[in-house]
Formats: structure tokens, sequence, C-alpha cells
């Protein structure tokens, strides 16, 4: 039977085998069809697992923000002509925080078998490093980029935090993390505990959880443009 896999992607530079499983390797390699984010970071990705892999043989499917809804059916049309396909993320796990949850819901629905593969995921890394509650949490995505509905939104995050213990998880597109960790740090209550986790798995790594009044006298780091996962506990 043909089988859609969900194949995970590396967080940061450098080599793939020291963060994904030695199965990624096969997997790619025998797939003739893919789904991505993006075509040119896929192909050069593949290119990294496996030098062989004759990049013009294979197919690609974009889905982001500009994917038409109406085009994910087609994507898993080689599965009915019996070829796997691969959807590979651009970054971490297909499937969470990631646009491939579409056409996987589809494929459940197709009755196509679906299959996981192992992979690093940088919500959870960063909660297991985090020293906050990983029983009960909640990621939300990106949180409002007007100042004012964002403070409200931090004023909520923080309720839920003080009454269900709740593990508050966010991210920010990179350009805006600085301005963020800004907003955060003038409008939380000081005992709050507040996690920076940027570049994960990377050789530049940084992962420090403190309160908002130690990372006041402590600092933020400078957080441009880096992938960055927030979490307030």
């Amino acid at each position: 039977m043909a089988t859609l896999y969900l194949v995970p992607n590396v967080l940061a530079d450098g080599d793939w085998q020291t963060v994904l499983p030695a199965r990624v390797e096969p997997i790619l390699s025998n797939t003739k069809y893919f789904i991505v984010e993006n075509i040119r970071t896929a192909r050069r990705f593949l290119k990294q697992v496996n030098r062989e892999i004759n990049i013009d043989e294979c197919t690609f499917f974009e889905i982001n923000k500009r994917t038409n809804a109406a085009d994910l059916p087609r994507f898993l049309k080689p599965i009915k002509d019996g070829h796997d396909v691969a959807v590979l993320s651009e970054a971490g796990c297909p499937g969470v925080a990631d646009p491939g949850a579409d056409v996987v819901k589809i494929a459940h629905q197709k009755g196509i078998k679906v299959v996981p593969i192992v992979g690093p995921s940088s919500i959870l890394l960063a909660l297991m490093a985090s020293g906050m509650n990983g029983q009960n949490f909640a990621f939300k995505g990106y949180l409002p980029v007007k100042p004012q509905e964002r403070v409200k939104e931090l004023q909520n995050l923080e309720k839920t935090i003080r009454s269900n213990r709740q593990t508050q998880i966010f991210i920010e597109t990179p350009y805006r993390n600085n301005q963020l960790v800004s907003d955060i740090l003038k409008s939380c209550s000081p005992s709050t505990l507040f996690c920076i986790a940027a570049n994960i798995t990377g050789e530049d790594e940084f992962i420090q959880t403190k309160s908002i009044q130690e990372w006041k006298k402590a600092g933020a780091p400078d957080l441009h443009k880096q992938p960055v996962i927030f979490l307030l506990g």
C-alpha cells in the first residue's frame, strides 16, 4: 500500500544525522513525490541526505499560504497510482505549526495510510528545556502584532498561567523578536517565568529561563532574525 510519509527536517544548520533518524535516508531516496513549503530548500535538503538522489526525477508540490486549498487533493493523487508521497517540513515536524496538517487531514478522509517519522520539534524541545510545566501547556502560535492587542493577550496568558499552571508557548516572525521581548518585559508580572529558546540544536543554541524581573536585570540577547520559541510559565 502506498503511504503518506511525514518527514521531519533539521532545525538548524549542521549534519542532519545528528538530529534525524537513519530511516529518513531510505524514505527520501526511494520517494519521487514530495509536498514541501519551498521547492528550492527542499531540493537542497534532499541532496544533503543523499547526493545520489536524481532531483530531476522528483515531483514537488508546494504547500504554503499561497496554495489554493482546492489543489491539495491533487497532491495525493500519486498515492492512488501506487506511489509513496512524503510531506517534508521546512524545519522540524510536518503538521506541527506547519501547513502540512491540511493535506494530512485530507489523507485521513481518503483512507490513506499516514506514517509520521521521528524528528525534532522546536516546540517540544523548548518545553523540555524550559523547566516549566510539561503536564499542561498550550501552543498559541503568533501573538497579535498591534501593541494594545498584544498587551491584552499577554495579560490573558498570565491569567491562564496563574489559574491553571498552564505553560504558554508562542513564536514570532524573526525580525520582530526583539520587539516582542521588549513588550513582554514591560507588560508581564515580575515573578512570571519567561524562557527564550533560540537556534535549538544549532551550534549557537541559547536556552534560558528567568523571571521577568531577572531578565530586566540581566538584559535579553539580540534575537533579530533568529528562530526562537518563547514560553511563559
